[in-house]
């Protein structure tokens, strides 16, 4: 097991942000937080990283509590932050040479060059960052912490704001760093890209997981089948059913069912259910 958390708990003053989470993420496997904004997601990523402490609870990376091995700890993770952190001025390469001195990186040389090829930013190695497209810094904000080979990778909204084609060539990244071995902790908004990247989910709402699962699993027990209706002032609901039997006797109950469509559910919709109880 790479990243073993237990019983995280966090509160400000009076609010508790997170509220009993634990998680467990193994080599090669990407776990996705799942939930509204407030839900908690971004306190636990902190407190994983060690930039905030838990009220209680504990965290184990790569066989190290943060408590008490913070040091060991933090060489077996990296994080990518949803805000970018790079330097605008200085370019591709010297963003990467400067991380590599300061993590003390072997052959910092041939690591960087490695690593550029790698992830496709070989051209753009003398540019200066700023002048980038938002895609490409996305892309050597991960290559930066790939220079260390973490063996667990915290990111935190890796495509927020990118374009589609953009965002499918972050998650082609994505997937390329999961099969050399890495565990990789996702929070996103986007539920196609958890379906798409994820091994297991889970939901979060008001500090607690309250469903966790394989995507498909989660699609499968909250509702096959989706009813959207309509009602007479054009106000659009949905409903999550599973089976088509079910969606028959509902139909049958409401005495003016109105103009409605029934569809296969996705993991927006289990998604969007729980934000709504």
């Amino acid at each position: 097991m790479i990243l073993d958390a237990d019983n995280l708990s966090k509160s400000y003053r009076r609010v508790k942000a997170v509220d009993g989470v634990s998680l467990q993420i193994g080599a090669g496997e990407v776990f996705g937080l799942l939930g509204p904004n407030g839900a908690g997601k971004t306190t636990v990523i902190k407190m994983i990283s060690t930039l905030c402490r838990p009220d209680s609870g504990s965290v184990v990376i790569k066989g190290y509590n943060i408590r008490t091995h913070p040091l060991q700890a933090r060489r077996a993770f990296a994080v990518v932050p949803q805000e970018n952190n790079l330097d605008g001025e200085l370019s591709v390469f010297d963003n990467l040479r400067v991380y590599a001195s300061l993590h003390r990186i072997p052959s910092p040389r041939a690591t960087i060059d490695r690593v550029i090829e790698e992830f496709g930013i070989l051209d753009k190695a003398r540019e200066p960052v700023e002048k980038l497209s938002g895609g490409q810094k996305r892309r050597v904000m991960i290559a930066r912490v790939m220079l260390s080979r973490p063996e667990l990778i915290l990111l935190d909204e890796p495509t927020l704001g990118l374009d589609p084609s953009i965002r499918r060539d972050i998650w082609n990244i994505i997937t390329r760093i999961r099969r050399q071995g890495a565990a990789i902790l996702l929070t996103t908004h986007y539920t196609d890209e958890a379906e798409f990247l994820c091994d297991r989910v889970a939901i979060m709402s008001k500090g607690r997981i309250v469903h966790e699962d394989t995507p498909q699993n989660l699609i499968t027990a909250g509702g096959r089948y989706v009813l959207e209706t309509t009602d007479s002032n054009g106000r659009r609901d949905f409903h999550l059913f599973t089976s088509q039997e079910e969606i028959d006797r509902n139909l049958r109950d409401r005495d003016n069912p109105g103009p409605y469509a029934v569809r296969a559910a996705k993991l927006e919709d289990i998604v969007a259910n729980v934000e709504h109880n």
